[in-house]
């Protein structure tokens, strides 16, 4: 287990101490810890339990039955792949079989490489121009398996220019 930084318990304790004494203080903590750090490492788990009186399983469960939570360190670039209905009628499947096969990764994985993590994502709200997917904050419409060989090699030469 890898221990977070000084400089991170710092941001995680302020965090804490900003919220705890709210309503329902957990939710927006675990959010804050993620914003800040990109995800929730088990040292802070062990913080925000101490701090709410609750048990490191209690707060791990709430962290667990949310799937926009992590606690590991995400990819430098972040890939949701849309599966709701009208991508799935569009060739949602294939291409995340594709997605899978060429990353190495299912979905809440990260690539060996730290380059990629992969997310489900139900509905990018581009219906008619699936199938979608979201790289870091940008849409992709119309997705196929070689338009996201192409999306990826750009991204992977650092040439972030969207097709």
């Amino acid at each position: 287990m890898i221990s977070i930084t000084e400089s991170s318990r710092s941001e995680v304790m302020a965090m804490i101490n900003q919220l705890k004494d709210k309503p329902g203080a957990l939710l927006p903590i675990l959010h804050g810890i993620q914003e800040k750090l990109g995800y929730i490492p088990a040292d802070a788990i062990e913080l925000v339990a101490t701090a709410l009186q609750q048990t490191k399983a209690e707060v791990h469960g709430v962290i667990s039955f949310y799937h926009h939570f992590r606690t590991s360190k995400p990819g430098q670039n972040q890939l949701q792949v849309c599966r709701a209905e009208a991508c799935q009628a569009r060739g949602s499947r294939e291409l995340e079989e594709h997605i899978k096969n060429t990353l190495n990764v299912d979905y809440h994985q990260t690539t060996l490489d730290h380059e990629f993590s992969l997310e489900p994502v139900y509905c990018l709200g581009n219906c008619a121009c699936g199938p979608n997917v979201m790289l870091n904050n940008d849409v992709v419409a119309r997705v196929t398996p070689e338009r996201f060989d192409a999306l990826i090699s750009k991204v992977t030469t650092k040439s972030l220019e969207l097709l």
